[in-house]
């Protein structure tokens, strides 16, 4: 009897594979409830983002083309970053325009693939959630989901079904936090006072928990309020939806909960 369930490639991303894989298994557990046959290729890599951002487009090719044949055959292809997901989907078919042979493989991976929260409500539908997280949370829409993805209100739709959690709107939260991947280590002054200023308003919103969608902004901003001594936690925005918040917060000392 055939699984005729939307199949899904899990592009689980750098960050969260080396720094925080409870977020891969929320992804897992969302996408599962959603209806979804869930495979993580053991074959993909890095998308490519650092060279691209660096401007080595020849390898980034080289690393995109190890994607492309990694999730070749995938209904979707969803990650738990919207810059991942960007980059696959805006940039890739830019990197490959002057390929023909590959262009229309690059532009069909780049339609089928998604930011984790978006897919669940805009291509499956998903309108609540079976979590609880008590607590009074602020929301950090992170560049690349929001510009290049038009990742908004779907977070916030979730959020708004878990019971016990209270949203509060921070008022820059469509500022960068200053991370933006390699900008981070080519301007480092500017960089830190981004941060300095978003963690600023973090904290006058009165929330003791921060969320966002890209692990790579949560990790700078948590960075910035553990060394503010902030009691602020921060977690990425699938383990509160899927109800996995028995890690440490990001950034938190081991054992903090």
């Amino acid at each position: 009897m055939s699984d005729k369930r939307v199949r899904v490639g899990l592009f689980v991303t750098c960050l969260v594979d080396l720094y925080r894989p409870s977020i891969g298994f929320a992804a897992v557990k969302l996408l599962e409830e959603a209806g979804c046959l869930v495979e993580v290729p053991r074959a993909q890599t890095c998308c490519g983002q650092p060279a691209y951002n660096s401007g080595d487009r020849a390898d980034t090719k080289a690393i995109a083309r190890q994607v492309i044949a990694a999730f070749r055959g995938y209904d979707y292809v969803v990650a738990p970053s919207g810059s991942c997901a960007g980059m696959i989907r805006t940039h890739y078919p830019e990197l490959f325009a002057d390929e023909p042979e590959m262009f229309n493989e690059v532009q069909h991976l780049a339609k089928r693939s998604y930011e984790l929260v978006s897919f669940l409500t805009d291509v499956m539908g998903m309108e609540r959630v079976t979590a609880r997280y008590d607590g009074l949370a602020t929301y950090h829409d992170s560049c690349s989901g929001l510009r290049e993805l038009g990742v908004k209100e779907q977070p916030r739709r979730l959020l708004r079904q878990v019971a016990g959690l209270r949203l509060t709107e921070l008022p820059g939260a469509e500022i960068c936090c200053g991370f933006g991947g390699t900008f981070c280590i080519k301007y480092p002054a500017i960089s830190d006072k981004m941060v300095t200023d978003k963690a600023a308003e973090i904290e006058a919103t009165g929330a003791d928990t921060l969320l966002a969608g890209d692990l790579g902004c949560l990790l700078n901003m948590a960075g910035k309020l553990t060394r503010r001594g902030a009691a602020v936690r921060v977690r990425h925005v699938a383990e509160v939806l899927a109800n996995l918040t028995e890690e440490a917060p990001i950034g938190a000392p081991e054992g903090v909960r």
